[in-house]
């Protein structure tokens, strides 16, 4: 029997994943994040992208997209605190392109009046999405 960990994926509009993992990796702030049993007690902001959970008996890793949020690790248990989280399966990638390519005329634009930060956001969340997608299609095939 594996060792294992307690994970909570959580967002604002519902709790997309409570479970137990082998290891969880997500994307902190300044890398990717590895967080296995026992790690030690953590709080920390995490950006937009793919929050990979290895699950017990389960050759696939469950892929979850979160658009940032906060990662909390305490002895037994890791919780994603996302301002969105999106199962991997439910990402749509028309959407998603779609998202990206108006975020990027958006930026372009520069006589429009625009919320700069928000238009960035917008892209960066657009484009982490497209990568888990990315990411999610590779490992079915």
């Amino acid at each position: 029997m594996a060792i294992t960990v307690h994970v909570d994926v959580v967002s604002a509009e519902e709790k997309i994943f409570s479970g137990l993992a082998e290891f969880v990796v997500l994307p902190g702030e300044v890398g990717e994040l590895g967080i296995l049993p026992g790690h030690m007690p953590l709080m920390t902001r995490i950006k937009p992208g793919a929050v990979r959970l290895k699950l017990p008996n389960q050759a696939e890793e469950e892929l979850i997209f979160v658009a940032g949020g906060i990662l909390e690790v305490q002895p037994g248990l890791v919780t994603v605190l996302a301002d969105t989280a999106i199962r991997g399966h439910d990402l749509d990638e028309v959407k998603a392109s779609e998202s990206k390519r108006k975020a990027e005329e958006a930026l372009a634009d520069r006589s429009a009046e625009l919320d700069y930060a928000r238009a960035q956001s917008e892209l960066a969340e657009a484009v982490a999405q497209l990568a888990a997608i990315q990411r999610l299609r590779k490992s079915t095939h």
